[in-house]
């Protein structure tokens, strides 16, 4: 049973990408196999456990043991600007129960699947417009700027109660939020502004409500104007971000995979479970989810002790061959019950149903509607977001 004290750190984080764009990092799929919870170094030299098996990153998650929360002692910072923007303002995502479970209840019922589902006809309609805008007197475009982007902002911004106008503003700041270059001053600024933003519009929601989230948080009375304007932060970055980059590498994949496609299109009615695949076999949050021991813990033969941080590697947990045979192959007919894509436990993503809804119509109808849909450029020159916390392309240039 190994301990802190005897091991030591064997390599940085994050590694390096290899051959394939899609598939994790090899050096963590090596330690999947070698040493699935072993030592490596932070930023600043620190250790912390990675954790890179698919059974041992579903018991962490699920164990009040770890917590999200940054104030614990030991919390595995992945850069010193990380380290300045979650400790800002925290909303419920850095936070344990109660204050986690109660926070989030007031999220709940917007993103039940019955209140999504209620969503489907209006998402449909902005989906069959930015089709119709992208391609109206054209054959070629990018695929991110001008409809795997817009889809989910136009929704995030419908849902929120924010004006849609202002998404470049919007999405200025996440990209600085969100790019692991980011100096830690640049990041401080750019939540500044957006802070300062959804707390303007936030508090202007007393006097002219509207049906969004934000205007209905400020008629319940119970959190202040930052609280509130935290949560719409949270929910517009990763409202907007983490669809529009699935669905551009969804669309990527399966042009890489013909056989794979050809399948979907034959057979439209599978596409949740092509979904299902598409999330487990991409797993865009490349860094990894970071959690702390708060007490003593043995997982998959290794204790990990109070005060010591541990970054649980969803993308190598979703290509563990013990859980999915044959992981390293986009497979649309495998059973992919379990999956990480949207972790698990307390602080499983709030807002799976709408990604998974978003997803769907957007692959379904680009397959629809443009049925020779290719790459207008070598596989080779795509730019991959190699530089952000979430993975995908920077853009995709497509032809039909």
């Amino acid at each position: 049973m190994a301990t802190v004290a005897e091991t030591s750190p064997t390599s940085n984080h994050p590694a390096p990408r290899g051959s394939c764009p899609f598939a994790p990092p090899p050096a963590y799929q090596q330690a999947r196999r070698e040493e699935p919870i072993s030592r490596i170094a932070l930023y600043d030299g620190n250790p912390a456990w990675l954790v890179t098996r698919h059974e041992d990153v579903r018991a962490i998650l699920a164990d009040n043991r770890f917590s999200s929360d940054p104030a614990n002692p030991g919390f595995p910072f992945l850069t010193e600007a990380a380290r300045q923007f979650v400790t800002l303002k925290p909303t419920f995502i850095r936070l344990d129960d109660p204050e986690h479970g109660r926070l989030r209840r007031m999220l709940t019922g917007d993103f039940t699947m019955r209140r999504t589902a209620t969503l489907r006809p209006e998402i449909q309609r902005i989906t069959e417009d930015l089709i119709d805008r992208m391609t109206d007197g054209r054959e070629q475009a990018d695929l991110v700027s001008e409809f795997a982007l817009p889809l989910p902002s136009l929704v995030i911004c419908l849902l929120l109660g924010v004006p849609y106008e202002d998404h470049d503003f919007f999405q200025e700041c996440s990209r600085t939020l969100l790019h692991r270059g980011s100096t830690t001053e640049a990041v401080v600024e750019a939540n500044r502004r957006l802070t300062e933003y959804l707390d303007t519009l936030t508090a202007s929601k007393a006097d002219k409500p509207d049906d969004g989230i934000l205007s209905r948080l400020v008629a319940r009375g119970e959190l202040d104007i930052e609280d509130i304007g935290a949560m719409g932060r949270l929910l517009l970055i990763a409202g907007h971000e983490t669809t529009a980059n699935m669905t551009a590498l969804s669309v990527l994949a399966l042009l890489r995979n013909p056989a794979q496609l050809a399948h979907l299109r034959a057979h439209p009615e599978t596409m949740p479970a092509a979904v299902e695949e598409l999330l487990r076999y991409l797993s865009i949050v490349q860094t990894g989810l970071v959690r702390v021991a708060v007490a003593d813990a043995e997982i998959g033969g290794t204790t990990i002790r109070a005060g010591e941080g541990v970054i649980l590697q969803i993308n190598t947990a979703n290509w563990d061959e013990e859980r999915y045979p044959g992981a390293d192959t986009l497979d649309l007919t495998r059973d992919t019950r379990q999956h990480l894509a949207f972790g698990f436990g307390v602080h499983q993503c709030l807002g799976q149903p709408l990604a998974r809804l978003e997803l769907e119509i957007a692959l379904e109808t680009l397959l629809r509607r443009l049925p020779d849909l290719r790459l207008a450029v070598p596989f080779e020159d795509v730019p991959f977001r190699d530089d952000m916390l979430i993975y995908g392309v920077h853009e995709l240039q497509v032809a039909w």
